[in-house]
């Protein structure tokens, strides 16, 4: 049968202008309409009109006029950052973050809670939602949506979590959970692809078309952005990189994924403290043993980070030791894929001063030369954060793509349509 082929009508179209106009902006900060129409190819005409769309659903705004060549003062244009309120919520195995920021990613509301994953999801869930309320209740002016990030498989589609190993949640339906109750619309993804957005769209990686992500915290996973997008693979699943097999030796630590010499077994938080605490078992007269006497505290990864700041050296060591093991996987996926940087965040970017010298060694050490040349290593812009900042992006990244699913301001008290939907239709 031969392939068929789509055409799109003129309300398709017109929203690809729209889209390309406005990520134009995101991209260049401020520009007049003759840049506009400069760099999208499009006639001034037709620029002028895309402006003033834009302007009326108060997706950018006029930010004053500049000198033009002699002629008449161009005026400028922008992102409007009071556009309206994003929630972004970030689900971790230990604990739950919840923002609240405008439509450039600036936060002005943030609140962190740890949570406990033996009280079961519905509870857990529940905390999510009543930080969400919080959320909302601290909000003012239109909401443009609620991004989620989450660990594990995700079919970004549905917005349904397929299977967090570390959680040990199936088939949870975020979207429709999240959407019952606030009624917005509701993104979903990755924790670790959600991060890498957060680093294209704020971070370190703005000017990097290939680049990979490593969350590292309880787990390892990976967010590929590859030719300027995030790689998804043929199910909508690729960036597992923590469950990729470090080891065949049949004694490895057993993953929760079920299997045995996962990467992220080696290079999580658990395999650090593990390292740590099997040291404080043969020297007990460790600063770290003291800290925790003194603050009767667990050992965990705060109070780990306090022993290398005062330069204990049984935890310098386990650092050291985490690095390369956190670095052997790095080389790997340099060797794989010859991106331009890689970015190490999640909860162990809190130790990256320690990781990081590591890493770099076993890279310099294991990567084929020609490719480790290429190839930068550095600390994500936001550390712990990365991940509830690209929940956001998630958002935002929506509406570049189908800017007519927000309501025009002349309509502030109607529901926005979900750029889900516009793009179902224009499809």
């Amino acid at each position: 049968m031969p392939r068929r082929y789509r055409t799109g009508d003129q309300s398709l179209v017109r929203e690809i202008n729209l889209s390309t106009v406005i990520r134009c902006l995101r991209d260049g900060e401020s520009l007049s309409r003759a840049q506009l129409a400069g760099l999208t190819g499009l006639n001034k005409t037709t620029v002028s009109s895309l402006v003033e769309e834009l302007l009326g659903r108060g997706l950018v705004r006029e930010a004053g006029q500049v000198a033009s060549g002699g002629g008449r003062p161009a005026t400028i244009l922008e992102l409007d950052p009071t556009a309206g309120s994003i929630i972004g919520v970030q689900l971790g195995v230990d604990f739950i973050s919840v923002v609240l920021a405008d439509f450039t990613g600036q936060i002005s509301w943030q609140r962190l809670e740890d949570t406990d994953p033996l009280v079961g999801k519905e509870a857990v869930l529940d905390q999510a939602l009543r930080l969400v309320e919080d959320a909302i209740a601290a909000s003012t002016g239109r909401l443009l949506g609620l991004g989620l990030a989450a660990p594990g498989t995700m079919d970004v589609e549905q917005g349904l979590l397929i299977f967090s190993p570390n959680l040990q949640w199936h088939n949870v339906p975020f979207r429709h959970i999240f959407q019952e109750r606030t009624g917005l619309e509701i993104f979903v993804d990755n924790d670790a692809n959600a991060a890498a957005l957060a680093e294209h769209f704020y971070g370190v990686a703005r000017e990097a078309q290939d680049f990979i992500f490593v969350f590292a915290g309880v787990g390892v996973g990976g967010g590929l952005f590859l030719r300027g997008e995030l790689y998804r693979g043929a199910s909508g699943f690729a960036g597992e990189i923590g469950h990729t097999n470090y080891t065949l030796e049949p004694y490895g630590a057993p993953c929760r994924c079920g299997n045995r010499g996962c990467w992220e077994t080696s290079s999580n938080q658990y395999a650090l403290i593990e390292r740590v605490r099997a040291r404080l078992s043969v020297r007990r007269n460790s600063q770290l043993s003291q800290m925790l006497a003194e603050q009767d505290t667990p050992l965990g990864l705060p109070v780990i980070l306090e022993a290398a700041v005062a330069g204990d050296a049984d935890v310098l060591e386990a650092l050291g030791e985490s690095g390369s093991a956190l670095g052997l996987g790095v080389a790997n996926l340099i060797n794989i894929f010859n991106p331009e940087m890689v970015v190490i965040g999640g909860p162990l970017a809190a130790a990256g001063t320690y990781l990081l010298p590591t890493i770099k060694a076993m890279v310099e050490k294991t990567v084929l030369p020609e490719i480790r040349a290429q190839a930068q290593i550095v600390l994500s812009a936001f550390g712990t954060d990365a991940s509830v900042i690209g929940a956001v992006a998630l958002v935002v990244e929506a509406i570049l793509d189908y800017p007519s699913s927000v309501d025009p301001l002349s309509k502030p008290d109607s529901p926005s349509r979900t750029a889900a939907s516009v793009g179902q239709r224009a499809g």
